[in-house]
């Protein structure tokens, strides 16, 4: 399974340090690009968004065993409306009262 973490330079300089957890992934690299790294985890492969604001990483080649850090911040978040399952107050009858 393919995961992609993409994130932009503009909202991580511009975003405070302590803003967000970190995570990491190491392993062997599959591909590399201008503006992607794909590091083996195990059977997954993780691609992992970077561009000029990238620190290190300059000189990775195919197969070199590496350590990424990044982090996940959301592009865009869509509400579906309704309530989450198991958030249904009030349905049926209450517990603890006798049927007559």
């Amino acid at each position: 399974m393919k995961r992609t973490v993409g994130f932009m330079a503009a909202l991580l300089l511009a975003a405070p340090a302590f803003a967000g957890k970190t995570y990491q992934v190491t392993g062997p690299v599959v591909d590399v690009s201008p503006t992607s790294i794909t590091v083996e985890k195990g059977k997954e492969k993780w691609e992992i968004a970077r561009d000029a604001g990238t620190k290190g990483g300059a000189d990775v080649k195919k197969g070199d065993k590496v350590t990424v850090e990044y982090k996940m911040t959301a592009t865009s978040i869509e509400a579906k409306g309704g309530k989450a399952k198991g958030d249904e107050k009030g349905k049926g009858e209450a517990k603890g009262k006798d049927k007559k």
